[in-house]
């Protein structure tokens, strides 16, 4: 016990002697602590913060007065100067459409092989039908056959009882190609009877040998053969004479009806009187196209829910995973994101839009922020009256094919997809003067989009112009061959030589290597890779059917019965 107390006794002087040191020790640090917070500044409060932020933003500040939104990414109504031209392509004027044959290319009499004849039946709607009709061209020259007048679909999808000669002029056509092909509008009898005529399907993107191995037996057999579904049955690189013909074809020959092209040119006319420039917008956002995508859009359960019933009609579709696509650049540009990549491009709400599309997914909803940055919002149904499209109205192809026209004579073409329309209209406005065409390079948007609340407006819109190169329409953006044939008619455009000539040999204003027309724009565009799904075109559709009684109960999703194939599918749906 004595021990106990006498260890208790050390402890106890031991505590003694620590607690005045700690005591000093706890003094030093509070003056320590006072002398530095004399010495610190006056802390900010927010507005003196905010104000602070905004003077360390970039150069072209945005007035609080001039812009849409309240959080500090503030969309302008003007479009931010730019140093080049929106309206135009640089350097356009040293590239022209070239597609005459050469010297080397025989005539059609001496090719052209008696009781010969191919027919062919389109699939699809207008520019999947477009595509067809003219490889059609191609490959009854490849045959050296005579060419039946195409027949074009008139069942699956889209229900348009139309023929060609109702779209095309069918005497353009065969008198435009007498030289190359020669074209009859009907098969001719063997005395009273018709001539029989087998019909077969031939593999995608078959080549010339493919023809001669698969279909030349048939036609030496019985004289004349019919190809069924044919869109995009012919490959894609050939022989340089044929790619010229199949230009010749697409760009010369197949032209529309008088009274579609006098509607057409009614509905330009119309956006040249409300405005020197305007930008016409293929906006693909309907309910099919966004569920074969499997792309996802913020709608919560009821967006899953009603395209999620859409795209189990297609049993073949795989399980997608909706960020991947995203990622990938599979989905197409909401009607806002395409608002917000125009803006970024230098082009202000005063700007005039001619927007060409089907039913759009959440309809005014979704339309509303596009229109708060584009006021200017046009399309056929309100720029014409009903009297002036009834002729039309009842036939989706027709009425494509007015939006065709309006679209191809627009001073800027953008789209928010990669389907046949935005293909077509892609490669003929390169033929016809690399006028401007704006792909959305979705891969790379995506990033910008998806942080765009955590980034000013002038950071965003400096990414969108720089993921944007390549993809304005400027020549050269392409590589020769890349793509679809009809998206990008490399073999079709040549250059003026001797006017690049001149350019390069006056004065040089950016110094010793310089070159005007240098193919600083090249890329390897992944989304136009030849192997890439293509979306669902729609842009045929009977406009006229309101959209909760025709895309969800099934009236326009009727594709006459179901098929095992995926290329099959995206067939049917590609337009």
């Amino acid at each position: 016990m004595a021990q106990f107390q006498r260890r208790r006794h050390h402890y106890y002087n031991r505590l003694r002697l620590v607690i005045p040191l700690i005591s000093a020790v706890s003094g030093v640090l509070l003056i320590f602590f006072a002398f530095l917070s004399f010495l610190a500044p006056t802390p900010l409060d927010s507005d003196q913060l905010r104000h602070r932020l905004l003077q360390h933003s970039t150069t072209n500040k945005v007035d609080e007065n001039d812009a849409v939104g309240v959080s500090k990414f503030r969309v302008p109504k003007r479009g931010m100067k730019s140093n080049r031209d929106i309206w135009t392509s640089k350097n356009s004027k040293f590239y022209h459409g070239c597609s005459n044959a050469s010297n080397k290319f025989p005539k059609v009499e001496a090719v052209t092989h008696p009781n010969r004849y191919l027919a062919i039946a389109t699939s699809g709607g207008l520019n999947q039908q477009r595509t067809g009709i003219t490889d059609a061209v191609v490959a009854a020259r490849i045959l050296n056959a005579t060419l039946v007048i195409p027949k074009l679909d008139q069942k699956s999808f889209w229900k348009d009882s139309s023929n060609f000669s109702e779209i095309f002029d069918v005497d353009q056509f065969i008198s435009y190609l007498s030289k190359d092909v020669k074209i009859i509008k009907q098969l001719p009898r063997n005395g009273k009877k018709k001539i029989s005529m087998p019909t077969m399907r031939v593999p995608r993107k078959c080549s010339e040998r493919c023809y001669h191995n698969r279909v030349l037996p048939v036609l030496l057999k019985r004289h004349a053969v019919q190809l069924t579904k044919f869109d995009y049955r012919l490959a894609n690189k050939l022989d340089t004479d044929l790619q010229k013909l199949r230009c010749r074809v697409n760009y010369h020959a197949l032209k529309f009806t008088d009274p579609i092209l006098e509607m057409g040119e009614k509905l330009v006319h119309r956006m040249r009187l409300k405005s020197k420039h305007y930008i016409a917008l293929h906006l693909r956002f309907e309910p099919d196209m966004l569920a074969f995508s499997g792309c996802y859009y913020g709608g919560g359960e009821k967006e899953k829910k009603v395209l999620g019933a859409i795209r189990r009609r297609w049993k073949t579709l795989h399980i997608s995973n909706p960020d991947k696509e995203r990622r990938h650049g599979k989905c197409p540009l909401t009607p806002e994101e395409v608002g917000l990549m125009l803006r970024a491009l230098g082009y202000g709400s005063d700007v005039h839009i001619y927007v060409a599309s089907g039913e759009v997914y959440g309809g005014e909803e979704t339309l509303a922020p596009l229109k708060a940055l584009f006021p200017n919002f046009y399309s056929k149904e309100t720029i014409a009256t009903k009297e002036e499209l009834e002729p039309f109205s009842s036939f989706s192809s027709r009425m494509a094919a007015l939006d065709f026209i309006v679209c191809d004579e627009s001073d800027v073409f953008v789209t928010n997809n990669n389907g046949n329309m935005a293909k077509i209209l892609a490669g003929r406005r390169r033929y016809f003067g690399h006028k401007p065409t704006i792909r959305p390079n979705a891969k790379k948007l995506y990033r910008l989009f998806l942080s765009k609340s955590n980034m000013t407006w002038e950071a965003f819109a400096a990414g969108v112009r720089t993921n944007q190169r390549g993809f304005m329409g400027e020549p050269n953006e392409v590589r020769p061959g890349r793509g679809e044939f009809h998206e990008n008619p490399s073999t079709c455009i040549c250059e003026d030589s001797q006017a690049k000539a001149k350019k390069d040999s006056g004065p040089r204003k950016y110094g010793k290597g310089y070159d005007a027309t240098r193919k600083d724009d090249v890329i390897i565009d992944d989304q136009n890779a030849d192997d890439e799904p293509e979306w669902p075109d729609t842009d045929d559709y009977d406009l006229n059917v309101p959209l909760e009684k025709g895309l969800f109960n099934g009236t326009l999703l009727d594709y006459d019965g179901a098929t095992s194939d995926y290329g099959e599918l995206e067939e049917m749906l590609s337009d």
